[in-house]
């Protein structure tokens, strides 16, 4: 599981999260969702380190997160977010290959798993594999963000409002993609959003957090 304790954040003395308490269940979909500045991904930042809680405990497989090496970490947990953030000057396939090359995976692993996914999200290898991200629509760019985060097969997944800069078609046919994908996926996602039709259709559980005074409160199924 994945479980936040007491978790508090202040940046020159003022809370942006504060007193935050949630259990992950393992292999569970998670959705928060909540206003701009109530701490959305303030929270998704500390779980792999790009931030430092003020206070509290952020636990992983029963470890606290402070215990393991930053990069070891990240590159433990998937992380997708709205700029979707592609490396213009490598190709889709080293793109997607990126995570597992860093991890020493043998070249022939690495190119099934890349290859693998890459079918899986619909970008054919033959077709997709050879190009620059500048060469693809938004809505493929963020399928090989969504394919690049689960390279390296991680037991977390991080998802930063990934399909808030999409159109809404193309927004639909993504949720879509990720409900369909998640029935094979065997890691635990977090999923932030402020789209509440978005994050019922796609989330096991979705909380609400809120400002002014910071809480964090479970949505009735």
């Amino acid at each position: 599981m994945l479980v936040i304790k007491n978790l508090t954040k202040r940046f020159n003395g003022q809370p942006i999260v504060e007193g935050f308490d949630l259990t992950v269940p393992t292999n569970g979909f998670t959705v928060l969702i909540g206003p701009s500045g109530c701490g959305k991904t303030t929270t998704l930042k500390m779980i792999n380190r790009l931030i430092e809680p003020t206070e509290g405990i952020i636990e992983i497989g029963g470890t606290n997160v402070k215990d393991h090496d930053p990069i070891s970490l990240r590159r433990q947990i998937g992380y997708i977010f709205q700029g979707i953030g592609l490396f213009p000057h490598m190709t889709i396939e080293q793109n997607v290959g990126l995570v597992p090359r860093l991890l020493g995976w043998p070249t022939p692993k690495r190119m099934t798993r890349v290859q693998g996914l890459l079918e899986t999200v619909g970008l054919p290898v033959e077709t997709f594999a050879d190009r620059f991200p500048d060469e693809l629509s938004g809505g493929q760019q963020q399928r090989v963000g969504v394919a690049r985060a689960l390279a390296a097969d991680p037991e977390y997944l991080l998802m930063d409002e990934p399909f808030g800069a999409l159109d809404t078609n193309t927004r639909f046919k993504m949720q879509l993609m990720l409900k369909g994908l998640w029935d094979s996926l065997q890691c635990t996602v977090i999923f932030v959003t402020h789209d509440i039709q978005e994050a019922v259709f796609l989330g096991d559980d979705v909380y609400i957090m809120s400002t002014s005074p910071a809480q964090i409160t479970r949505l009735p199924r």
